[in-house]
């Protein structure tokens, strides 16, 4: 197999790897990069947990190539911190909702609830509910991670509202 290097811009940083035609980008971020927040668990995009961002759109990096990647502006669930250190307003919803259990979704969760948010500032319960459909979760019958998105969406808006 060629090996090649990949340059990739993860989270606002170019990042390079060594990979193969073959590599899924799911390996690729969590192997080659050590970006774990993203899980690797049913390999056929139908549960969620590896969604990750490209050009702010969500994406299972289990069925995408990593070489198709390249030319995409990645967000991992990593990339939502700030530059300080500060948790987004996403994943301090999901603390104070107790939106997780397991936490094995909670990641894939989080980015499509981020691109949600990015596209809609206001979205209904309807509209949270349509974003995370391609999120499997086992454990928290998704009343809680409904209720955490659209508190974060609140507070978001609201923080914008707010005369400097």
């Amino acid at each position: 197999m060629t090996k090649q290097i990949a340059t990739f811009k993860v989270n606002g940083r170019t990042r390079e790897a060594i990979v193969e035609p073959h590599m899924l980008l799911v390996d690729v971020l969590r192997d080659h990069l050590g970006l774990t927040g993203t899980k690797r668990a049913c390999a056929s995009g139908n549960c969620g947990a590896c969604t990750v961002l490209a050009d702010g759109i969500p994406i299972c990096s289990c069925l995408t190539l990593a070489v198709r990647a390249q030319d995409r502006e990645l967000t991992t669930v990593e990339g939502l911190v700030d530059s300080q250190g500060n948790l987004h307003p996403l994943q301090k919803a999901f603390i104070t909702h107790c939106a997780s259990q397991c936490g094995y979704c909670t990641a894939g969760m989080l980015m499509s609830a981020s691109a949600l948010l990015n596209a809609d500032p206001r979205p209904t319960e309807e509209d949270v509910k349509r974003s995370i459909s391609g999120n499997l979760c086992r454990c928290t019958g998704y009343v809680k991670i409904v209720e955490a998105i659209l508190d974060a969406a609140n507070e978001m808006t609201d923080a914008k509202e707010i005369p400097a």
